[in-house]
């Protein structure tokens, strides 16, 4: 067991040093079994932060992230969370103001993370394969930039279903009424 958490940090370590010494706009930390983002990469990263406009946590074990990851990677363009444990957002995911792509796909969302209505440059917003039933979906539709949001294989409440179509501008992924997501 230590010798494949020894593995994961060494892992997590090349993958932000790859970043810090190519000056690359990515962090890419998929699939290295982090249950946190690890404070230590703060430092690494403090001269390079500005620059970093995608990072992508997916198919991590990750529970929440922390105000801090919000407001230190605030330049964020992109974000890919999918495949982890997250069921909340912290409200300084309001400082991502230039954020145009989040994917919070098959996590643990039972409520529409509301504080993605206030980013004014958000595109697409994809949270397939979470459990929720209700979407804020007023405040969507005065979101300015959005083009499209996923929300297949969520139980969706019919009145969401009814609701929301001749009151959007853009696309709104659903599934049938009932459907469950293929197993993995």
């Amino acid at each position: 067991m230590l010798r494949k958490m020894g593995e994961a940090v060494a892992t997590v370590a090349r993958k932000v040093n790859e970043t810090v010494e190519s000056g690359s706009d990515t962090l890419d930390l998929a699939e290295c079994k982090l249950v946190s983002f690890p404070i230590g990469i703060y430092k690494v990263l403090r001269n390079v932060t500005d620059q970093i406009q995608l990072i992508t946590l997916a198919n991590n074990e990750l529970k929440s992230l922390t105000s801090k990851f919000m407001t230190t990677f605030c330049q964020l363009r992109e974000l890919r969370l999918e495949g982890n444990f997250l069921h909340r957002l912290p409200n300084e995911v309001s400082t991502l103001q230039h954020l145009k792509a989040i994917d919070l796909s098959r996590n643990q969302f039972h409520d529409f993370p509301e504080q993605l209505t206030t980013l004014p440059e958000l595109e697409t917003i994809n949270l397939e394969e979470n459990e929720i039933v209700d979407v804020p979906v007023e405040k969507l539709a005065a979101m300015p930039a959005l083009r499209s949001i996923n929300l297949r294989f969520n139980p969706l409440s019919a009145e969401v279903r009814v609701i929301a179509p001749p009151l959007i501008k853009f696309d709104m992924l659903m599934s049938p009424e009932g459907a469950r997501a293929p197993p993995p």
